[in-house]
């Protein structure tokens, strides 16, 4: 059974720093692209980040980018996301995801709240 288990959300101040694992269980970690989405109150899903399955290869959307930085673990079978400077728009459940083809899995998600 796939297993995708996010941690280390929690409430941070402006500016603060947090890192979010996902660990993976249940298929092979290493064969799969991973990606961070978060979804605001109110709003819709945001793609936040990506990482190829060698993890040699990343991408960022725009509003984090120069501030968050994703890796990755084969030999944990862990995805990370770290996360510098923190702003109020960062508030949201962000979720991890594993895609090989057309198989796609999700975590259920952890909270994250930057608030003074």
């Amino acid at each position: 059974e796939v297993h995708l288990v996010e941690s280390g959300g929690g409430m941070m101040q402006p500016g603060g720093a947090l890192r979010l694992s996902c660990a993976a269980s249940g298929f092979t970690f290493s064969t799969y692209d991973m990606s961070w989405v978060r979804q605001a109150p109110g709003k819709g899903p945001e793609w936040v980040s990506g990482i190829n399955h060698g993890g040699r290869t990343t991408y960022y959307a725009d509003s984090v980018k120069g501030r968050f930085t994703i890796s990755r673990d084969n030999a944990k079978n862990t995805l990370y996301l770290r996360m510098n400077s923190q702003k109020p728009g960062d508030t949201a459940v962000y979720y991890c995801s594993a895609r090989d083809g057309p198989r796609r899995y999700w975590g259920q998600g952890t909270q994250v709240t930057v608030s003074s």
